[in-house]
């Protein structure tokens, strides 16, 4: 569902991600770690589109991004750090306005608002500008925004950042739901038992460069480290 070949991406003299291949199969719950400046963001940027590479091709369900993108744009849910919405929109308005961008039934579109703001307890910042939400009620306005339009590849950097307890353990059982629907999930992040818990194979990287991946147990197996923040820390010469 997701090839990456020999992808790489310089800023100035920085050679941010180099050389990098991967092959993420559908339905896969796919994690990127690595520490600060490793070429997380960046990768995840260049797989969406926002990016363009100094070399290499990325395809999506066998749509190359540079030169198929508007077939790719169909298919991708992005889901950013920080999260960009149209601020003088209420989150209805928004969740209407992607609904007809991605040509979702109306009907749809309306029950799935409803459905979703009853199972996030945002009923009554339905009317709210958006511009005067909090940064944990707009991430989650982020999330239903995708859900909306059901992409077959979700991409999300730093998953849980400003969301309260019930909304982490609600969106990690919506995640993984989708990947049993046959989604595949690239997920950047920092927390390491986040990816443990919920990814299907794990790829590392360091300075740009993919240097290990596989599935949580196979990782601690391979490099005899009882946990996956041993193995991160070992890998990334962090101690």
């Amino acid at each position: 569902m997701i090839i990456v070949e020999n992808l790489s991406k310089k800023f100035g003299t920085l050679l941010a991600v180099k050389d990098l291949n991967l092959h993420i199969k559908k339905g896969e719950f796919y994690s990127l770690l690595g520490p600060n400046g490793a070429g997380k963001t960046t990768t995840v940027k260049i797989i969406a589109g926002l990016m363009r590479p100094t070399q290499g091709r990325v395809l999506i369900n066998g749509y190359d991004i540079e030169k198929e993108y508007i077939k790719v744009k169909q298919i991708l849910g992005f889901i950013p750090d920080n999260p960009f919405l149209y601020e003088n929109l209420t989150p209805y308005e928004f969740l209407r306005f992607i609904g007809d961008i991605f040509g979702v039934d109306k009907d749809k579109v309306l029950k799935s608002i409803d459905y979703y703001f009853e199972m996030f307890n945002l009923r009554e910042y339905k009317d709210v500008l958006i511009k005067e939400l909090s940064h944990g009620t707009k991430q989650k306005i982020v999330y239903i925004s995708n859900f909306l339009h059901s992409p077959l590849v979700y991409l999300i950097d730093e998953p849980l950042v400003g969301l309260d307890p019930f909304s982490i353990h609600l969106l990690k059982k919506l995640l993984k739901e989708e990947t049993k629907k046959g989604r595949t999930i690239l997920m950047c992040t920092h927390i390491l038992s986040i990816a443990e818990e919920l990814s299907d194979r794990i790829g590392i990287l360091s300075e740009g460069e993919l240097i290990t991946q596989g599935s949580p147990c196979f990782l601690k197996e391979k490099e005899c480290s009882e946990t996956l923040e041993k193995l991160f820390l070992k890998l990334t010469q962090s101690e």
